[in-house]
């Protein structure tokens, strides 16, 4: 029998718990409060499916049982039944033994948290927390699990949330209607959507139920955005509802679409023993709390999803130092120097970029490289080199302050290359079957090891603060794998080190807070809301110089807020003014970062650079606080693209939008602009007329970018 234990509308969205009295179950799901008039009661049986009534029995299989917000599994407690082991952890015997014991709604200053209780007859206990403030659109969960009992208890996989009731708006398994989004990503190719439907991916139901399907995906290690993006979406596209998770946790995680009757259900968390090698036992009184995930449904379409998801990524960024509100622009001597800065041609840099509107200098990887060896293997000492640094990094610091800016310095902190001193050292590093785990010529530190932490504050906090350095670039290169020794399980082992990385950023803060970070791995591997959360902005890709810098950046709108997402623009003295153009363009998508010989650029070119750089300052609100719409169409190939793409900003007072021609472009195009706008400046396009709510341009050939800045009319 099912009732609803709490139903109410936080901001657009009704948020309603289904409890069935006979197990003790309780579900959770979300409906556009717009869209409450046309929800469908479900079936309350299989009764009337085609071979359904002739079976012995005439047995009445449930249609839509309530299926638990709480997922989780003990050892020792049944596997999930419907031939679903190794395919999904869910429904186990562990959430039956689980019963409803209590709800609490809390008040507070800013909106309500809604914690519901479950307990076991031993004492184990769970708590599932909703929490929601008044001004957004989507909420945040978590779940807590405690032993109770007298004995330790091992888990074997314990979800963060768990979505069902999808979809409300049909009375049976909405066939043919619903589609899943997710987001693909590799090396350099960060951000690919996907939309497939339910039916291709094999996940329509089972004529009795007996079976339980689910698509469980994700990603093992310390690089969370590898392969996917941690992010999940269900669309049922007759009434234009979509449900979306987006999960904070920079280890091994997955996200699962499941589905063994009429609803279909989502859930995701840390990776379970199944997909992620993970188990960790509770002593008695140990609590184990989940990473939180972020949730929100919405009547509209899929950018509207995700801009509520991103939306909750919005208290974090502000939080960030006061130096980077005005979203400054960065030069970064990667591409210029390509492991070789020194204080002389920083200094060279430096003179070129004082009063250009620059204000980051930032030194990248090379500076503590010893006598043979190389940038990539030669970190991990720390101890600059004298011969590129002879008066120290302080001097440099110091230099480049003089010409008003403020220097940054990388580090691959968490790693050790094999040509540095420290890699020979076996007892502070993570293990597997007893070894260092060891890749790519590096090593990681095990940093839930005190002294681990102790020779990095030294090394890396110790000699920003004694340098003056305001800007700090944390790069990471390779992932530590599926998981660590830990007595529990190597998965246990990896998320203890995940929890030390968060620790050690969160040392970082506390010690410099006016410190700027930038979060980097290869690129975009880390650019997840719990690394985003502890850094002021994050490399893309390292797609530093091709001609998908556009579609990379604007892929990653749906995914985090541009004034977050540092996009490149490597420029050099040979690159004609329509390819500087271009590059200069794609960094209007997000954070404007320079690279490459701007010393050497003739007049023109750095005339350019500069132009760029004034319209970027204008460009900043828009940028930070506005919404983003994409149009054109680039093929199926980024690294060839054809057509054209225009991303188009709006927020109170200004949008702004950015376009780029690829080969065989059209001569003309046009771009829808939601609403009257007059143009303000344009920057490497002329032809552009704003009139009756669409902007229209001549391209002005293959690989060209233009930006264009207008104000209401």
């Amino acid at each position: 029998m099912r009732e609803y234990l709490f139903s109410k509308v936080f901001g657009d969205t009704l948020v309603r718990y289904p409890f069935d009295v006979a197990t003790g179950i309780v579900g959770l799901e979300l409906i556009p409060a717009s869209l409450i008039g046309d929800i469908v009661p479900p079936r309350e049986s299989l009764r009337g499916e085609a071979f359904i009534d002739v079976l012995p029995g005439n047995d009445p299989w449930p249609a839509r049982p309530v299926e638990s917000l709480l997922q989780l599994k003990l050892v020792g407690d049944q596997y999930p039944g419907a031939f679903a082991q190794g395919h999904t952890m869910r429904n186990s015997g562990t959430v039956a033994a689980f019963r409803y014991e209590g709800q609490e709604v809390t008040q507070k200053a800013n909106g309500v948290v809604i914690t519901t209780c479950l307990s076991r007859p031993d004492g184990c206990r769970a708590e599932h927390r909703l929490d929601w403030n008044h001004a957004d659109l989507a909420f945040t969960v978590s779940t807590s699990v405690t032993n109770g009992s007298s004995s330790p208890v091992t888990l074997e996989m314990l979800a963060s949330f768990s979505l069902s009731g999808i979809t409300p708006f049909h009375v049976a398994d909405a066939e043919g209607r619903l589609k899943v989004h997710r987001f693909r990503s590799g090396w350099s190719a960060e951000g690919r959507h996907e939309c497939r439907g339910i039916e291709e991916l094999h996940l329509e139901r089972s004529w009795s139920g007996a079976g339980a399907f689910s698509e469980r995906f994700g990603q093992l290690g310390t690089m969370p955005v590898r392969r996917w993006f941690p992010f999940v979406a269900v669309e049922d596209t007759v009434p234009g509802v979509i449900w979306g998770a987006q999960l904070a946790w920079a280890g091994s995680w997955q996200m699962e679409i499941f589905r063994q009757h009429d609803d279909v259900c989502l859930s995701g968390g840390v990776a379970d023993r199944e997909f992620g090698h993970w188990m960790k036992t509770l002593q008695p009184g140990e609590t184990l709390e989940t990473p939180t995930a972020t949730l929100a449904c919405v009547h509209g379409d899929f950018d509207a999803l995700c801009d509520r998801l991103t939306a909750m990524q919005d208290a974090a960024v502000n939080l960030q130092p006061e130096v980077e509100q005005d979203l400054p622009v960065i030069f970064n001597e990667w591409c210029t120097t390509w492991g070789d800065p020194s204080h002389d041609n920083l200094c060279s840099m430096a003179d070129r970029l004082k009063g250009s509107g620059v204000r980051y200098l930032v030194i990248d990887a090379g500076w503590y490289k010893a006598d043979g060896t190389d940038w990539s293997s030669g970190h991990g000492d720390w101890n600059p080199s004298a011969k590129l640094f002879p008066n120290g990094l302080k001097a440099a610091a110091d230099a480049i302050r003089e010409r008003g800016l403020i220097p940054g310095l990388w580090f691959e902190m968490e790693t050790v290359g094999s040509q540095s001193s420290t890699f020979a050292l076996g007892s502070h590093f993570l293990m597997r079957d007893g070894i260092p785990v060891t890749v790519r010529e590096r090593r990681f530190w095990d940093l839930s090891d005190p002294a681990a932490v102790a020779y990095l504050t030294r090394k890396v906090i110790d000699l920003l603060e004694s340098c003056g350095f305001g800007y700090l670039k944390v790069d990471y290169n390779e992932t530590a794998g599926l998981g660590c020794d830990h007595p529990d399980s190597q998965g246990e082992g990896l998320r203890k080190q995940i929890e030390g990385t968060y620790g050690f950023f969160d040392l970082i803060r506390q010690r410099l807070p006016d410190l700027v970070i930038e979060n980097c791995s290869s690129g975009g591997h880390r650019l997840e809301p719990s690394m985003l959360a502890r850094t002021a902005m994050s490399s893309f890709s390292d797609a530093h110089e091709l001609v998908e810098i556009p579609i990379i950046a604007a892929n990653l709108h749906r995914l985090l807020l541009p004034r977050q997402n540092q996009i490149w623009a490597v420029l050099h003295p040979h690159d004609s003014l329509q390819r500087i153009g271009y590059s200069l363009a794609a960094t209007f998508l997000g954070r404007m970062c320079l690279s490459g010989g701007i010393e050497k650029l003739p007049d023109a070119s750095w005339a350019l650079v500069r132009e760029a750089i004034a319209l970027y300052a204008k460009a900043a609100p828009v940028i930070k606080y506005g919404t983003s719409r994409r149009f054109g169409n680039v093929g199926k190939s980024w690294r060839h693209p054809q057509g054209w793409q225009a991303v188009v900003r709006t927020s109170g007072n200004l949008a702004l939008v950015v376009f780029h021609a690829f080969a065989n472009a059209p001569e003309k195009v046009s771009i829808p602009l939601f609403g009257d706008w007059d143009l303000l400046e344009s920057f490497g396009n002329d032809s552009a007329d704003a009139s009756g709510g669409t902007l229209v341009l001549r391209t002005g050939g293959d690989f060209n970018g233009a930006v264009f800045l207008l104000s209401p009319r």
